[in-house]
């Protein structure tokens, strides 16, 4: 695949791209420091390092006493501990984990490390380190099985893993058939057969440590994709589409500076958790907040916001989903100004739900993890429920038909970022290993995300759903989130989802899996079902209501938390 030329930045302007235009950092801040680039009038920088060229430049703003005396990293586990770092002391810790990972592992530059950790200190440290290094860093959440494991580190033909005691007996139990990996670093207190103490051996090593010169395309880092359709594929980003996207991009979704904290509390093997809590906030020299958060649960969630000085939170609809059921009124947020959504649209029952009883607005970010973010509602930005907001700076997002034709607005078709004649910074360089599927991901001029939606006469998007969820029922197209919307708005209903069943008369009909709200008995489902029925019908389009009802403890979802709604439909159709 052709990686994107350098330009001068005006070639890969978005046209139908919004900007959240005002800038409220320092002057000598290091987002100020490429506003000619922004401007056009100097071309994209050949090499480029994120640790060097932003951690490292924020450290030196920090000495200067230049920054607010925030923290750059905030950590509690909820037991008291806490561990606070200023970008000096990441630099200085980080710079040891690098020299630990060259020169006691033995790993070179391009070599792969598969890291396995919860939300802990250490992901962000071997994280840093590895853009020190030139070592492509592989993030796994720590759910995954060993079978899943085994997948992994057979396919990236990883040399290095670093992971801890929970996760550590499930790699012993397949590394024998793991041909290229050397090296198992486990984060512990303890020992284990096998294994190097990570934390013995980064705090022996020396801090002088000189960051490796990269090209902006090298490869940083690569993502499993979740997998809800097929195998996981490696998905691969630069230093360029992580790392300088952020300082071109304006200040869209985020839209932070060096005074403000935020919290994301996404998985740390999901893309969302790179560019909430370490790219996107690190480029202003904001501080990310993180909770160890062992199980997301609701009190913990509010009375940390209640707690802390959080500015803005980012999490899954589910978070959002599961914070409203609560009775708020007894919480007091700190300094909670902003909440992000990302992952699957937010139901907009939900956000009306969450702005009732907080004052707050939910902000929708829709991407994936090929792309990063494609479309966001930007601070100041008028809310349209329902919608998912504009295209994010450097991209240029239209709906397109099978023949990656330009649709009219308010037609259905296929979400696409366009890709050619310049592939823009912040796409992903391909999926490793995989030309085949790497092509068919580009359709015309355009990357095709394989999502359903429209777009308005405004430029905003709305996601309708997965182009394999889409449900044809006597000819009717029916998107499953819509459905899922006018369910969820019932007060008995705690979660959904819908996909296709098959049908002798109809060829397929709406079926919805449902989870009872813990707040709502029932005994007579069969009358339950009827009133779901008849709820639907009178929300949505009749002929879109679930003539199927199946109620369940919970729903099956991937390990960042999307419901597998491929799963269902195979349960449905006998195909599992």
């Amino acid at each position: 695949m052709k990686l994107f030329k350098l330009q001068t930045l005006k070639s890969l302007w978005s046209p139908n791209r919004t900007f959240h235009g005002h800038c409220r950092l320092l002057a000598s801040d290091v987002y100020s420091q490429y506003e000619s680039v922004r401007r056009g009038e100097q071309e994209i920088p050949k090499y480029f390092n994120f640790a060097s060229d932003v951690l490292d430049k924020w450290s030196e703003i920090e000495k200067a006493g230049k920054r607010p005396p925030n923290p750059a990293f905030w950590w509690i586990n909820g037991k008291g501990e806490e561990v606070k770092w200023s970008f000096e002391e990441l630099g200085f810790l980080s710079r040891k984990v690098a020299n630990m990972l060259t020169q006691v592992c033995g790993l070179q530059k391009g070599d792969r490390t598969v890291v396995i950790l919860p939300r802990i200190p250490e992901w962000w440290l071997v994280t840093v380190a590895c853009m020190r290094a030139g070592i492509v860093l592989i993030p796994g959440v720590s759910q995954l099985s060993a079978t899943d494991i085994l997948y992994r580190l057979q396919t990236s033909k990883a040399t290095c893993i670093v992971t801890d005691d929970s996760v550590a007996p499930a790699v012993d139990s397949v590394a024998s058939e793991c041909q290229f990996l050397k090296i198992k670093l486990i984060v512990s207190k303890g020992s284990r057969e096998g294994w190097l103490n990570f934390t013995d051996l980064y705090k022996n090593q020396s801090d002088d440590h000189s960051c490796i010169k990269t090209r902006i395309q090298d490869s940083m880092s690569i993502f499993f994709t979740s997998g809800s359709t097929g195998s996981p594929k490696m998905t691969e980003h630069s230093q360029g589409s992580l790392g300088f996207r952020p300082l071109l991009s304006e200040r869209y979704w985020l839209d932070l500076t060096p005074s403000d904290i935020i919290w994301s509390t996404t998985d740390t093997g999901w893309i969302l958790a790179s560019l909430a809590s370490v790219f996107d906030p690190w480029v202003f020299g904001s501080c990310v907040f993180i909770h160890k958060l062992p199980q997301i649960e609701s009190a913990t969630i509010l009375n940390t916001l209640c707690r802390f000085p959080i500015d803005t939170v980012v999490g899954a609809p589910t978070l959002f989903r599961m914070l409203v059921q609560n009775d708020l009124s007894n919480y007091k947020f700190m300094n909670l100004k902003h909440c992000i959504s990302g992952g699957e649209p937010v139901n907009p029952e939900v956000m009306e739900q969450w702005k009732s009883k907080t004052g707050l607005d939910i902000r929708e970010v829709y991407g994936q993890t090929e792309a990063g973010i494609i479309c966001c509602v930007f601070k100041g930005m008028k809310i349209k429920l329902g919608s998912m907001g504009k295209a994010a700076p450097l991209y240029d997002v239209q709906i397109v038909d099978k023949n990656a034709n330009i649709l009219p607005p308010g037609q259905q078709g296929e979400i696409a970022v366009r890709s050619k004649p310049i592939r823009p910074l912040g796409l992903f360089s391909g999926y490793v290993d995989n030309p085949k599927k790497t092509t068919e991901s580009e359709r015309g001029d355009f990357y095709v995300t394989g999502d359903k939606g429209t777009m308005d006469e405004d430029g905003y998007f709305q996601f309708i759903g997965r182009d394999d969820d889409i449900i044809i029922s006597s000819g009717y197209r029916i998107g499953p989130f819509e459905v899922e919307s006018a369910l969820i708005e019932h007060p008995a209903v705690a979660e959904t989802a819908v996909v296709s069943s098959p049908d002798p008369l109809r060829g397929e009909v709406v079926k919805a899996f449902v989870v009872l709200s813990p707040t709502f008995s029932c005994s007579d489902l069969e009358s339950l079902t009827s009133e779901l029925q008849e709820h639907v019908k009178k929300t949505t389009a009749p002929y879109k209501y679930p003539r199927k009802v199946e109620f369940v403890q919970e729903l099956p979802k991937t390990v960042t938390g999307k419901i597998k709604r491929n799963e269902l439909r195979n349960k449905e159709w006998g195909r599992m």
